[in-house]
Parts: structure tokens; sequence; C-alpha cells
């Protein structure tokens, strides 16, 4: 496949931006944590709201296979699910839910353990669909579920990105490194990037930073970028009660501005190897297809 593109200046070469519209590649990244309570889903649907703002086409897919609440969190109630296109009943823009500022969400089927067992045709529909939605696409969040299952772990190791999420919480610190620990050791992942939720200062997401370095560089051969925090937020708070996105609600919100700015650091991170990363690419793993071994 012919690539072209700018260098970025992050050195990266962005060719989501400025590929031809035939091989437009979206920046796919994982949102994980290891652990509940630490804001991961309110982190990815402000951060899509965020990227939205700067003129960025971005779909979410609630990966938390039965328990998403992308929807939930925003107010939006899902007609439908992947499951009625795998069925072939609707197309991947009807299943998807509208957002605000034009994100889409994409809410996903009670369990993956049918998407397993598909025919051959059935996987040619949805990705057939997968081709037309790619190319309109400008960055791919997956919102993964909280723990180390083998689903989150997959959605791990096919993104471009992995973005782990984490609080002071000591638990919050220890069960980040674990699920680090587990992509490294098991899956080969070495690069991961670390946001710092609901800190109190930026003294306190830096000390978060200090104790995963700490460990991992004596136990892990990984690395970590530090990208930031998203401070304690009152209007935060307030936006979850309301079901809307921060960054929607009230833009000036603290918390509003950091989500700006790492969705703006997020666009001039390089574009990741493929096929890992590649939606496509994603999907023909997660269906079973015989051309890519699953981790």
């Amino acid at each position: 496949m012919g690539q072209t593109g700018t260098v970025n200046g992050s050195g990266g070469t962005d060719l989501a931006e400025n590929a031809p519209e035939a091989v437009r590649i979206p920046k796919v990244i994982a949102v994980t944590s290891g652990k509940g309570g630490v804001g991961k889903t309110n982190v990815v649907a402000n951060l899509a709201v965020a990227l939205a703002r700067l003129g960025k086409s971005v779909v979410i897919l609630d990966a938390d296979l039965g328990l998403g609440n992308v929807d939930v969190l925003l107010g939006i109630i899902p007609k439908y699910t992947i499951e009625h296109v795998l069925l072939g009943e609707k197309t991947l823009p009807e299943v998807m839910i509208d957002g605000p500022l034009g994100i889409k969400i994409l809410p996903t089927s009670s369990g993956s353990e049918d998407l397993t067992h598909l025919s051959p045709e059935q996987k040619l529909v949805f990705l057939a669909e997968l081709d037309r939605l790619e190319r309109e696409v400008d960055v791919f969040l997956i919102d993964t579920a909280a723990g180390i299952s083998s689903n989150v772990l997959y959605f791990n190791t096919v993104a471009q990105e992995i973005l782990v999420i984490a609080t002071a919480d000591p638990t919050s610190v220890t069960d980040a490194y674990a699920i680090m620990k587990i992509l490294s050791k098991r899956h080969g992942e070495k690069r991961f990037k670390l946001l710092v939720n609901m800190a109190r200062s930026m003294r306190e997401s830096k000390e978060v930073y200090r104790k995963l370095t700490l460990v991992s560089d004596q136990f892990l051969d990984i690395a970590i970028e530090y990208c930031g925090f998203i401070p304690q937020d009152d209007y935060l708070r307030m936006a979850v009660i309301e079901q809307r996105a921060v960054v929607d609600l009230y833009p000036r919100a603290k918390s509003s501005l950091r989500f700006l700015k790492l969705a703006q650091e997020i666009l001039d991170w390089p574009l990741g190897t493929l096929p890992k990363g590649n939606v496509q690419f994603l999907w023909k793993r997660l269906l079973g297809d015989n051309d890519g071994a699953k981790p």
C-alpha cells in the first residue's frame, strides 16, 4: 500500500491526516486501567469530544462486552448493536449512535463468544462495513473493560497505542502495573502511555508516574510515557450527573482544558506500525479469521 504524509512535530509521519482518502488510516487507541473506579469511560467520552472539537472524526468502541456504559454516561440509549450488523439486519452507520459534536459510538453485543462463531458470509459482510467506516475515521478509541480478562488483553494488543488510566489510589497503581506486566510478559507489549485521572495536583500525578516507572524499570523491559493528568474538578462531577461530557457542557473547566491539551498531543503521536492498529485487522482477529492468530 502506498503511504504518503508529512513529518509532524514529534518526528512521526501523520498518515491519518495527509494520506489520500483511499489509504486513510485512523489512529487506534485502547484506553485501559486494570481496575474499575478510575473514571476510564469518562476519560474516553471526554477525549472523544475534545478530538471532535479539534475537527476530527472520532468513533468509540464500547468494548466492555456486556457491561458497556459509554452510552449511559452520555445519556444515550442504543437501539441496535454490532450483533444486528453481523446478522445482516443493519449497517454500521445504522448501528452507530450519534454523540456530542458528531462523535460516533459503536455499541457492542452482550458477549464476544458469538463473534467467534460466525459464518464466512457474516464475516465478509461485517468487514465490508468496516472498510467503509475506516475511510471516514481519524481516531478510533477503544474503551476496554476493567480487569485483565482475555478480551481486555486482546483489545490492548491490537491497538496502535495503549493509554493506561490510573489514580493516586494505591490499588489503582498496583493494578495499572499488573496489566502492563501481563501485556509485556505474555504479549510482548513494550510501550505504554500513562494518564493520571482525578489528581489533586501535578505533584500527585508525577508521584504515580514515579512509582510505576520505579518498579517497571526494575522488573519489566517497557517504556512508560507520562501523558499528564486530569484534575479533580467539581465541573466534571456535575457533568456526570447531567450525563454530559464536561468538554461539551463546561468547555472552560480545568478538566476540559486538560482533555483538549491531551487531544492535541494525541494528534501529534506518530502512527504506529501496521497491521497492528488497523481497524479491519482488529476485527478480523476478533472474528477468528484464520489470517490472524489470536494473542
